[in-house]
């Protein structure tokens, strides 16, 4: 339900608020649950069930079996859970920086870089 408040609009930006999190607690929940080794390896023996057994919805479960970011992002997920799932994967901030900004991860990489010069 929303809350009723002009919400913030950027451009290509989901922004994460009280309405996101609501719809994304199960994302979350299930991407918070990776901090435990065991939890990990039973997500990568069988995705789906693990998905089903925190009762991901369909647009959730999609985005992540896709490891899509920008869409478990629109899904209601935390780019600091989402980073723990990345971190199954091999993946890491700049990693979904990059995919976020459609850019390769070096081109990611070099403008972060950059940007910290000025």
């Amino acid at each position: 339900m929303p809350s009723g408040k002009q919400k913030r609009v950027i451009p290509g930006t989901t922004i994460f608020d009280g309405d996101q999190a609501r719809k994304g607690y199960a994302l979350n929940k299930m991407c918070f649950s990776f901090n435990s080794a065991e939890n990990r390896a039973e997500f990568l023996k069988d995705q789906q069930a693990y998905c089903d057994k925190y009762g991901l919805n369909q647009q959730q479960k999609q985005a992540v079996l896709s490891l899509q970011v920008l869409d478990m992002l629109a899904a209601g997920g935390n780019a600091y859970y989402l980073a723990k799932l990345g971190g199954i994967f091999g993946l890491d901030m700049q990693d979904i920086g990059a995919q976020q900004t459609g850019m390769s991860k070096e081109a990611f990489k070099a403008r972060l870089v950059e940007a910290g010069k000025r």
